[in-house]
């Protein structure tokens, strides 16, 4: 899938790389987590589940990542949402289900309050809504707080990327504009949430006060017990293809 790249400019003036496959009005769109691209194999395995049940699919990169221009550094919630809404207006037409992982996630129930005319369902892998204060600023110990609002960023240790990378000031106030999960979220189509229990990053707990807190009563959350952040294990990807099979009959 990633040798039929295509380029798009975004209204920043960035060129934003993405792989679609047109079949049908029923689209799959693929919303990647931070710091992360279209290349990896969840994203893989929705185009290629799209393709065998007749569904159209979009993956794409995010300004500053993956194939995409831009610096990462510069992202904040607001462009990446920017993006998302350039990139879904742009490339496809008809219903959309929303694949999100990680801050993915975040970006697809914001997405699904602004249009709720064209979103049908929401498929969610980890959600990381409101990560940037929750899981973020809230547990930053005061010097590390001291050191971004000082000099505008701070360098973050991450074992995905052996530099690291920056977490920056302007990623931490962007976020509050954009924090979801502390009242009720005002969706109301089919939802499913898929949380491994070793999940180091994001609480598998915010999952069920995600649950607790979305107004539609059409809410699946599934834990699974070895499933870590990635949820990229082959076990991982078979259970997110049956979901998203499941899920594009019921909607055909």
């Amino acid at each position: 899938m990633t040798n039929n790249i295509q380029f798009i400019t975004n209204p920043r003036g960035q060129k934003l790389g993405f792989v679609k496959n047109e079949i049908s009005s029923l689209n799959c769109v693929w919303l990647c987590g931070y710091h992360s691209d279209f290349s990896g194999s969840k994203a893989q395995t929705v185009a290629q589940t799209a393709m065998e049940n007749g569904a159209s699919s979009l993956l794409f990169d995010y300004s500053g990542t993956g194939v995409s221009e831009g610096d990462f550094e510069d992202g904040t919630l607001s462009k990446w949402l920017e993006d998302a809404e350039f990139m879904i207006e742009q490339q496809t037409k008809g219903d959309l289900i929303l694949l999100g992982s990680s801050m993915g996630g975040w970006l697809s129930l914001r997405y699904a309050i602004k249009h709720p005319e064209r979103v049908k369902a929401l498929i969610l892998l980890a959600p990381a809504p409101d990560f940037t204060k929750d899981l973020m600023w809230d547990k930053f110990p005061q010097e590390i707080k001291d050191e971004i609002t000082n000099n505008g960023f701070w360098l973050r240790p991450s074992e995905y990327d052996d530099n690291g990378y920056r977490v920056t000031r302007e990623l931490i106030e962007d976020g509050n504009k954009h924090l979801i999960l502390h009242d009720k979220i005002n969706i109301n189509v089919p939802v499913t949430i898929i949380h491994g229990l070793k999940d180091a990053d994001v609480p598998f707990a915010r999952s069920l006060e995600l649950v607790e807190n979305l107004t539609t009563k059409d809410v699946r959350l599934c834990y699974i017990k070895e499933g870590d952040h990635r949820l990229s294990s082959d076990d991982d990807l078979a259970f997110l293809k049956q979901i998203l099979t499941m899920q594009i009959k019921k909607l055909k």
